[in-house]
């Protein structure tokens, strides 16, 4: 039994490259277009064309809010009300797995973390490598934002990742799946709902799934594996310090899109 689907939300390696080949075919295609640039904005502001299999099927959905066919379950919001020390501060949302870290049910020789989670009456070891420069990068947000975790992922799993991932106190909350949508077949956090004004919310999330009510809050970034060269969240600092002071998200993230 592959006990990491239901625990933890994450797109597989697979996944990735499955979907790296069907964009390359796509354009492969498509009529002769500009080169196409490799800064990291152009990555991260193009045209989100990806699609990811939908994660499987909890044994209970009854703790899902479910929204079908237009349906909305009316709910409480999600986030308590902001603290003066964040007064005016953007709401920066903030993926976990293949955003931040990367975590496994098979060990691996350098993880950054063992969790121990218990899984129908049995414990099992979740091995966890941080993605590189993650350290930097949290600190600096949280000077920056007011900062909030959201995960699809269990929080028997996230919560304890959470609290040896972020040492300085950057996440002043923590949302887990059952703060989720279930949508069409995947968890979508519904930013509507954490009772902020959507002019100051920002998502940071691999999976544009996870944010498909909301893709002009997002700032896409690669799923992250194991590569111990990457730099993407090093890269992202002087990004999101541009944006720190902006009064509305929409104009920035829009602007930075048409000069991708």
């Amino acid at each position: 039994m592959d006990h990491s689907s239901s625990i933890i939300t994450q797109v597989s390696r697979e996944e990735e490259e499955d979907a790296t080949r069907r964009e390359e075919g796509a354009k492969d295609v498509s009529p002769p277009t500009k080169p196409r640039s490799r800064g990291l904005f152009h990555r991260i502001f193009c045209c989100l064309c990806r699609r990811e299999t939908g994660p499987p099927a909890v044994k209970s959905s009854a703790a899902l809010l479910v929204e079908e066919n237009g349906t909305r379950v009316p709910a409480q919001p999600l986030l308590p009300r902001i603290k003066s020390s964040d007064a005016g501060k953007i709401c920066v949302v903030l993926d976990l797995d293949e955003t931040l870290v990367h975590s496994s049910f098979k060990p691996v020789n350098n993880a950054d973390f063992i969790i121990p989670v218990e899984i129908d009456g049995t414990v099992h070891q979740v091995y966890v490598l941080k993605r590189p420069h993650v350290d930097e990068f949290l600190q600096r947000m949280g000077e920056l934002f007011e900062c909030v975790l959201f995960t699809a992922s269990l929080a028997k799993y996230a919560d304890p990742v959470s609290d040896l991932l972020d040492k300085w106190g950057v996440f002043r909350s923590r949302l887990f799946r059952e703060s989720c949508v279930f949508h069409q077949g995947n968890y979508v956090k519904d930013l509507s709902r954490l009772g902020r004004d959507l002019n100051k919310v920002i998502i940071l999330d691999n999976s544009p799934a996870s944010y498909v009510f909301h893709p002009d809050n997002a700032v896409p970034v690669a799923s992250w594996f194991d590569d111990m060269s990457d730099t993407e969240l090093l890269d992202l600092i002087p990004f999101f310090e541009g944006l720190s002071k902006a009064e509305d998200v929409y104009a920035i993230l829009r602007q930075q899109r048409t000069t991708s």
